[in-house]
């Protein structure tokens, strides 16, 4: 079973993947663990992004496509795998197209996770994270509080909101993915790969819902 994961920042994507990691053995594949390997590796693709990413620019859509290119390729995924924040625009989904086909990899479904934006708003204008760049323990006022206030669980770091977690950013960003991703729900429905999920029940729900709509 192969997903590509869609949904606004805040539906749960990440919290979605990992339970699907551990229900069903599939492998979670983000751009952003796929660009730091390549980068940790040394290979000519990592050096190039590391370019960009030392320069503060954005790294080219062609450079991400040719690193996860390069990583479905050299790797089995037995149990499936789930693309995690990838794609992103409609002309990095023609381009993953391009790839699965060369792969001969069938996506088995694009799940777009459905949620009101007031939740979204709470769920990440709530979100604190912790201030220690070798642990990042997300939490929640709400639903995940830390034990000693402002304190991590973890390793005893304070635990902060990020800059793109207040209502303010958070409405930005949501304005962001409304103009540049959302029109991908439309490429997946017409590619007849689309399953919609609500997801503003709990992340363990979502989860099963999704596998019983795709199995």
């Amino acid at each position: 079973m192969n997903l590509i994961l869609l949904g606004a920042p805040g539906a749960g994507k990440g919290t979605v993947s990992k339970l699907l990691v551990e229900k069903k053995g599939m492998v979670q594949i983000s751009t952003g663990d796929i660009l730091r390997g390549a980068i940790k590796e040394g290979s000519d693709l990592g050096k190039k992004a590391e370019g960009f990413m030392t320069r503060g620019e954005l790294v080219p859509d062609q450079l991400i496509l040719d690193i996860i290119e390069e990583k479905l390729s050299k790797e089995k995924f037995p149990n499936g795998f789930i693309l995690d924040g990838f794609p992103r625009t409609i002309p990095q989904a023609e381009g993953l197209k391009k790839i699965m086909s060369r792969l001969s990899i069938k996506i088995n479904a694009a799940v777009d996770l459905i949620v009101d934006e007031n939740e979204i708003v709470k769920r990440l204008s709530s979100r604190r994270t912790c201030s220690n760049s070798d642990c990042q323990a997300i939490y929640n006022v709400f639903s995940k509080p830390t034990k000693k206030e402002g304190i991590c669980d973890h390793c005893g770091s304070p635990v902060v909101q990020r800059s793109d977690e207040t209502e303010d950013a958070i409405k930005v960003r949501l304005n962001t993915y409304k103009e540049k991703t959302a029109p991908l729900v439309d490429y997946y429905k017409n590619e007849g790969l689309l399953k919609s999920i609500d997801a503003n029940k709990g992340s363990d729900k979502v989860c099963e819902s999704i596998i019983s709509t795709i199995e």
